[in-house]
C-alpha cells in the first residue's frame, strides 16, 4: 500500500524544464533568479516565462512545483515584451525632455522599429532626438525597476484625465474589468496593454533614427535579438500609413477608444459606409494609374501577406479596369509550379512549395511575352494531386487586355524577365493598421490578420482556431523570406485595413478562441488574443457591404466566384 502521510511544506520547491532538467530553490523566490541558472543555454536574453502554460513576468514568485518554460527574445512573446518595454523607457526619457509634448508610436517598420510622431510641438531636431536617445540610455543604465499595481479603473480614468491624455481616457471607459494595471519608472506612470520586463536595464539595444516627419524606434529582431539592423527607407510603406491616418481622421476615429465612442453613440452605419467608401475610391484610383498606363503597363502584379484580403481586392479592381474600358484576365501563378519531385527542400528536408524556385520562371516569362505580343498560348494547368504540371486553357489576348497575376512573389524581381518588368504595374496589399488602442498601445498588423484567417479558416476549410494558430508563424517566416523583402518596389501600397472590422471580427473569433484548451502550445497565444480583442465593442456584420474586403473573412462576398470572362 502506499505510504501517503502529511508533512511540514518545504522551503525549497522544484521547476521542471522543458528538456527535462529540474530546477530547486527557495519557495517564493521569483521565476528570474531560477532561470538564471540557465540563461547562458538559452539563444537569447530572457524576457518572461511561462508557468503551468500560462505567460508570466519574470517577476512572478513561484510558489510551487512547476512546468516552467523561459521566454526569450527569440520568440514571440518575448519580442513583444522587449518592444512594450522599450516603448515605456522611451515614453518616460520623452515625457523628462518634452514635458509639454505628446508621443504617439504609430505603426512598425520592416527593418525593426516603430514609426513615432510628435505632437503639440514641432518636430524634434538632430540634436533633440540625439539627447532623446542619450535619455534612454542614462534610464537604462540605471538599470530602474518597473514597479507595477493594479489600480482601480475609476482610478486610472482620473489619472489619465488630468494628463490629458483622452485617448487613454476614451479607451478604459470601456473596459469591462474594474481595474487596470500601470507601470511607473520614477515619476512616469503608464498603461501598457501586455507585459513588461521586471527593469529598465533588460531593453538595451535600440536606437533612434530621423524619419521622414518624424523618427523610428529601433529594435532588434527576433533572428538577431542582440542587434540593431540598419535603417532601410520605407516611403512607400510611410505614405500608405499617412493615407490611413488621414481616412481615420475623416472618420474622426483616431484609436479604439473613439471607435468604441462612435459605435456606442450610434454611428456605426456612418463608419462602415465611409470606411468603405474610401477603399473603393482608392480601388478606382489605383485602376486609373493603370489606365493611364495602358500602353506601357500590360502586366499587373499583386503581393502580400496572408490575410490581406488580395482576392477580394484584386477582383474589385478588375470590376474598375472594367468600368474604364479595360479588360484584365487572371493567371494563377501555381500553374507554373515545377514537377514535385524537382521542387527544392528546405532545411528540414521538406519541399519548400514557398520559395520562388519552385515555380518554372522561364516558363512563366515566355508564355506572359506570348500573350502580350498577342500570340496565342496553351497555358499550364498544376494537377496538386499528382504533382505535376497538365496542359491548361488555349488563351489568345485582344490588344486591350491587361494580365493581373496575384501571389506571394509578384513583387521579386525574379519572378519575371527585366523586359516584362517595364510593362509591369506592381501593387503590395496588406492590412496596415494604424487605429492603435492608444498613442502608446499598438495594434499589430500581424495580429489583424491572425484573427482574420482563424475567422476564415473556421469557416471555409473547418479549421480550429487551434490549428490555425499552430501554422501561423511558419506563414510569417515565408512572408518575411518572400513578400516583406519587396514590398518597396511596389508602384503603390493598397491597405486593406477597415477602421470597423475587429469589432465585427470580435464576436465571430471569440468563440472559437475559447475553444483552445489550456495547456495547449497554442493556449498563451489565444488568451492574449482574447485579452486584445475585449477593447472592441462588439458590431453585426449585416451592415457591411457584399463586396467589402471584410466579406472574404466573414462570409457573403459577391465576389467569391467573380471572374472576368474573355481572351
Amino acid at each position: 500500500m502506499t505510504d501517503i502521510r502529511l508533512v511540514e511544506q518545504s522551503d525549497l520547491v522544484q521547476i521542471h524544464l522543458p528538456d527535462g532538467r529540474t530546477l530547486e530553490g527557495p519557495r517564493g523566490l521569483c521565476a528570474a533568479e531560477f532561470l538564471k541558472k540557465i540563461e547562458a543555454d538559452l539563444p537569447a536574453p530572457v524576457v518572461g516565462v511561462v508557468i503551468n502554460g500560462e505567460l508570466h513576468e519574470l517577476t512572478y514568485p513561484i510558489n510551487m512545483e512547476a512546468r516552467v518554460r523561459a521566454v526569450t527574445m527569440a520568440d514571440s512573446d518575448g519580442a513583444r515584451i522587449y518592444r512594450r518595454s522599450l516603448t515605456f523607457v522611451l515614453g518616460a526619457a520623452f515625457s523628462n525632455l518634452f514635458p509639454e509634448a505628446s508621443l504617439f508610436v504609430d505603426h512598425s517598420v520592416a527593418s525593426g522599429g516603430y514609426y513615432c510622431d510628435v505632437r503639440g510641438r514641432e518636430q524634434l531636431t538632430t540634436r533633440e532626438l540625439q539627447a532623446l536617445e542619450t535619455e534612454m540610455q542614462r534610464i537604462v543604465d540605471q538599470d530602474l525597476p518597473f514597479n507595477r499595481r493594479e489600480a482601480s479603473l475609476e482610478e486610472a480614468i482620473a489619472y489619465f484625465e488630468s494628463h490629458h491624455l483622452d485617448d487613454k481616457v476614451h479607451l478604459l471607459k470601456h473596459r469591462r474589468k474594474p481595474y487596470v494595471t500601470l507601470y511607473s519608472i520614477g515619476d512616469h506612470v503608464d498603461y501598457h496593454h501586455g507585459y513588461m520586463v521586471p527593469s529598465s536595464g533588460y531593453v538595451k539595444w535600440f536606437g533612434l533614427t530621423p524619419s521622414d516627419g518624424g523618427f523610428t524606434l529601433r529594435f532588434p529582431r527576433r533572428h538577431a535579438p542582440t542587434t540593431v539592423a540598419p535603417m532601410e527607407d520605407y516611403p512607400q510603406l510611410l505614405t500608405a500609413f499617412r493615407q490611413y491616418g488621414d481616412w481615420l481622421q475623416r472618420l474622426g476615429i483616431e484609436s479604439v477608444g473613439a471607435l468604441d465612442d462612435s459605435i456606442q453613440a450610434g454611428r456605426s452605419r456612418e463608419i462602415i459606409l465611409v470606411s468603405e467608401a474610401l477603399h473603393e475610391q482608392y480601388i478606382a484610383s489605383i485602376a486609373r494609374q493603370i489606365a493611364d498606363r495602358r500602353g506601357n503597363a500590360r502586366l499587373v502584379l499583386i503581393s502580400g501577406p496572408s490575410s490581406s484580403g488580395k482576392t477580394t481586392f484584386s477582383r474589385r479592381l478588375a470590376v474598375q479596369l472594367l468600368a474604364l474600358g479595360l479588360s484584365p484576365f487572371a493567371i494563377e501563378l501555381d500553374n507554373f509550379f515545377i514537377d514535385r519531385e524537382k521542387t527544392p527542400k528546405d532545411e528540414h528536408g521538406q519541399y519548400d512549395f514557398e520559395t520562388i524556385d519552385a515555380l518554372n520562371l522561364v516558363q512563366l516569362g515566355e508564355q506572359l511575352q506570348k500573350l502580350i505580343n498577342g500570340d496565342e498560348v496553351q497555358l499550364p494547368h498544376y494537377d496538386f494531386k499528382e504533382g505535376c504540371q497538365r496542359p491548361g486553357d488555349v488563351v489568345r489576348l485582344r490588344p486591350d487586355q491587361l494580365i493581373i497575376m496575384e501571389g506571394i512573389h509578384g513583387l521579386n524581381p525574379r519572378l519575371i524577365p527585366p523586359a516584362l518588368l517595364t510593362q509591369s504595374f506592381k501593387i503590395y496589399a496588406s492590412a496596415l493598421t494604424q487605429l492603435n488602442l492608444d498613442r502608446h498601445n499598438r495594434v499589430s498588423t500581424t495580429d489583424t490578420r491572425l484573427v482574420r484567417r482563424i475567422v476564415r479558416d473556421a469557416r471555409e476549410r473547418g479549421y480550429s482556431a487551434q490549428q490555425t494558430i499552430s501554422r501561423w508563424e511558419s506563414v510569417r517566416r515565408g512572408e518575411k523570406n518572400h513578400i516583406f523583402p519587396y514590398q518597396e518596389y511596389a508602384d503603390v501600397m493598397f491597405n486593406s485595413a477597415l477602421a470597423y472590422e475587429l469589432a465585427v471580427l470580435r464576436p465571430l473569433a471569440e468563440p472559437l478562441l475559447r475553444q483552445v484548451q489550456h495547456g495547449t502550445p497554442e493556449y498563451v497565444e489565444t488568451k492574449r488574443l482574447l485579452a486584445f480583442l475585449e477593447w472592441f465593442l462588439p458590431l453585426e456584420p449585416e451592415w457591411i457591404p457584399d463586396n467589402s474586403i471584410l466579406r472574404e473573412f466573414v462570409g457573403g462576398s459577391i465576389l467569391k466566384d467573380f471572374k472576368v470572362w474573355g481572351g
